[in-house]
């Protein structure tokens, strides 16, 4: 053999190359679930097998703790050292797409049909993100609760009605057998108090800004719809049939299964841990105090950053994640619904006769998203801080108007976050 081919020929046989000659390029992802063990376990997999099927893209994963995940993405961003692919809250994708940090994804739309509306992300006529899984929430009582005081069991079709409701809650408290009738879950401020309770503002009539061209919260969040609302929110406290903001957190975890609260209101996440301890807990949907009964939609989601050079590779992996057995397999980890009824299906927790199936129908017919706004970062602030301090006595229709002003201060300054053009 002549030299050089038998040099070659050698370099050949040690070199570790794919069969292809080239290295796969590498294509980096953030995180948010780092503090999970499970959650974070089931992502690994979909990235190891995405890593395995393909010999074209190879991602690495990075994750963050929830508490700071935000923070690290922002100062990413104004260092342009954004990752490939971003996992975001849905709320917050407006305002991240609009900042400049995410592109549109490049993903045929027809991939989503059959997803929760709660598991897209759209803003300004596109799709920037989409979820393996939506949350829900319910109304979390006991069957021996409903038959002990004679209280009518609500379904999707027939929910309790604002007065229906606050007799049952005065019963309760009547009884003398709760040391509260209800758990609003108070400890837990923050994005909690905007995701749980302005769904009761929307069915009251009011919102957080009007969303006909998210220019102004007038008239949504201080009129008389809203000013209702306030006077039932802060009469809820006044009257003892909850805990305000002073709830200790050991109270708003264990209290609906110690027995000390009646009604819980709170999330698809906690229903596990009341079927393991009650074999009668039933999940009822929210109140309808007067248009329609309405809950929280849209969790995590992942996109794609927009400084990342390999869209196209980015949106191979995100649509390789939403295939319907990993929907599957984050629900059976951690509980949450699934994004798509065939992942229901398979599901071991929201299939046809589960005890969670009904967690899927509340997020499908009351799903209701917070307001799909750039703006929304500060909004959802404002909410929290003045349903708060109307929860702790503050005047409603001040509280409300402060809350207004502020928030509008906030559209002006950013002229309009790009709301009609």
């Amino acid at each position: 053999m002549h030299k050089t081919a038998f040099i070659l020929a050698t370099l050949m046989a040690t070199t570790a190359l794919p069969a292809t000659g080239y290295a796969a390029t590498e294509l980096t992802m953030w995180y948010h679930g780092a503090g999970n063990e499970t959650e974070s376990n089931i992502l690994k997999n979909i990235v190891s097998d995405f890593n395995d099927s393909q010999d074209e893209w190879e991602v690495v994963l990075e994750s963050f703790p929830e508490n700071s995940y935000n923070d690290s993405v922002t100062a990413a961003a104004l260092a342009g050292n954004l990752p490939d692919i971003i996992d975001v809250d849905g709320p917050i994708m407006p305002n991240w797409a609009w900042s400049g940090y995410m592109q549109p994804l490049p993903i045929d739309k027809a991939k989503l049909d059959g997803f929760l509306p709660g598991a897209i992300g759209e803003w300004d006529g596109q799709i920037y993100s989409v979820g393996l899984w939506d949350a829900a929430l319910a109304m979390m009582t006991r069957q021996s609760y409903l038959d002990k005081y004679d209280i009518r069991k609500p379904t999707l079709e027939e929910p309790w009605t604002a007065e229906e409701f606050d007799d049952i809650l005065v019963k309760l408290k009547d009884s003398g057998d709760f040391e509260y009738p209800l758990n609003l879950g108070m400890a837990d401020a923050g994005e909690w108090y905007t995701y749980a309770f302005l769904p009761f503002l929307q069915s009251f009539g009011g919102d957080l800004v009007d969303r006909a061209d998210y220019q102004t919260a007038e008239g949504v969040l201080n009129g008389e719809a809203a000013i209702a609302f306030g006077e039932w929110w802060q009469s809820l406290f006044e009257r003892g049939l909850a805990p305000g903001p002073s709830q200790d957190p050991a109270d708003h975890q264990n209290g609906f299964i110690n027995g000390e609260y009646a009604i819980d209101w709170n999330g698809n996440w906690t229903a596990r841990t009341k079927l393991d301890a009650f074999d009668d807990v039933v999940f009822l949907p929210a109140p309808d105090f007067g248009e329609g009964s309405k809950i929280g939609a849209a969790s995590w989601q992942l996109g794609i950053s927009e400084s990342s050079e390999h869209p196209d590779g980015a949106a191979a992996f995100i649509e390789f994640a939403i295939q319907d057995q990993y929907l599957a397999d984050f629900s059976n980890g951690i509980g949450l619904v699934p994004a798509t009824q065939a992942a229901a299906d398979m599901s071991d927790f929201y299939k046809e006769g589960a005890p969670l199936a009904v967690f899927y129908g509340l997020s499908d017919a009351q799903g209701s998203l917070r307001p799909v706004t750039p703006g929304y970062v500060v909004e959802t602030s404002v909410f929290q801080k003045a349903i708060a301090d109307i929860a702790n006595g503050a005047d409603v229709a001040d509280t409300l108007d402060a809350a207004v002003d502020e928030i509008d201060t906030d559209i002006d300054r950013n002229q309009g976050y790009g709301h009609g053009g």
